[in-house]
């Protein structure tokens, strides 16, 4: 990541509007995300190692076996920085292995391993606003952007606790 990837002024607007959102509203606009570009990003999250992949099922795996309001406790204590088993993991990967990991859940989404987004659900238009300015940025921009986005999610391990 450059300098200007990091700094750049527009990302960094995009990132707060994101995060201004309630948290099931990131959640619902990473999916409508995720069925917009979803194709696009398969060889961009996954530019990581095998090892990342890995580690990144292994993760998704832990909450596949979970029910699905587990599932979705999941994601949103991930968002809001809760202190749990899978949010200290999660805390301790890799940027891009985050992303693979939340390219994961979308495809656990898409066949209902993870809980799904209901069929009918409509963004709010904030958060549909917010969807179109992102799709209007450059592909790159956007990958910086959700690396950007899921970077600071989960807990920091605590020291001495096991992981």
């Amino acid at each position: 990541m450059t300098s200007a990837q990091i700094q750049n002024p527009a990302n960094s607007e995009h990132l707060q509007a994101l995060k201004s959102l309630d948290t099931d509203e990131q959640l619902a606009l990473f999916w409508f995300i995720y069925k917009e570009m979803g194709n696009s990003i398969t060889p961009a999250a996954p530019a990581a190692s095998t090892a990342s992949e890995n580690i990144a099922d292994g993760l998704f795996n832990q909450v596949s076996q979970m029910s699905h309001e587990e599932q979705l406790q999941v994601q949103r204590d991930l968002i809001e920085n809760k202190d749990s088993q899978i949010s200290r993991e999660y805390g301790s990967l890799s940027d891009t292995t985050k992303l693979l990991f939340w390219y994961r859940l979308s495809q656990g989404m898409e066949n209902a391993t993870i809980i799904p987004v209901p069929g009918d659900y409509q963004l709010s238009s904030g958060t549909n606003e917010v969807f179109q300015r992102i799709k209007q940025l450059p592909f790159e921009e956007q990958i910086t952007l959700f690396r950007q986005y899921v970077s600071p999610m989960g807990a920091e391990a605590k020291a001495g606790a096991e992981i």
